[in-house]
């Protein structure tokens, strides 16, 4: 694995198209009050690109938003519900043509209900990740070795993750099913935004 750490955005021409996987770190999991400070993506080759925001600056990061806003180009999440909405708020771009290996999970694995990413990695690839420094300060001005690879290790697997839940879906005849989640999960992000938790569809209320 290879860490490229940049402030505020990514270099030019880093990615071309291909699908990319991506993470976020935030100060906390309450989307309407913790900031975003560091988003990891990963094609699958290796290379780990880590753009870390030291402070709430977000209006320096067009090559970053030119991704999200790609609708041709695929972006693997874990989870994606949490990052989605984080962009959504931080850039106001809610990313399109997306696929969510935590969703993909709970629709083949229904034999469990272990579906964080360390159970993936573990029982579907065979590896095993750390997640000793999901709790640290991700808003510290600089960021240490460990939290760097940790970050790094949440988007380096997420690719091969997608090939093997892609096989179990085929197999399970869900893949469409899985597919209409993907596509509507910019919108469910989007509503976490503007409702809260509200939930449209639930019958009370």
């Amino acid at each position: 694995m290879q860490i490229h750490l940049y402030t505020y955005d990514l270099p030019d021409n880093v990615f071309n198209g291909e699908p990319i996987a991506i993470d976020t770190e935030t100060m906390g999991l309450c989307v309407h009050r913790d900031r975003l400070c560091l988003i990891q993506f990963s094609s699958g080759d290796g290379h780990c690109h880590l753009v870390h925001y030291p402070d709430a600056v977000y209006d320096q990061s067009p090559n970053v938003c030119r991704i999200l806003n790609d609708r041709h180009q695929l972006k693997i999440f874990h989870y994606g519900r949490f990052d989605i909405a984080v962009l959504g708020k931080t850039f106001g771009i809610f990313p399109l043509n997306v696929y969510c290996t935590k969703i993909a999970a709970k629709l083949v694995r229904t034999f469990t209900d272990q579906h964080s990413l360390k159970a993936l990695c573990r029982d579907l690839l065979g590896v095993y990740i750390s997640k000793e420094e999901q709790r640290s300060y991700w808003g510290a001005p600089s960021l240490t070795s460990e939290q760097l690879r940790y970050a790094s290790t949440d988007v380096f697997y997420l690719h091969n993750l997608k090939e093997v839940l892609d096989a179990l879906l085929v197999r399970e005849g869900r893949m469409q099913l899985a597919q209409a989640c993907f596509d509507f999960l910019p919108y469910r992000a989007e509503l976490d935004v503007l409702a809260y938790d509200f939930d449209i569809f639930s019958h009370t209320g």
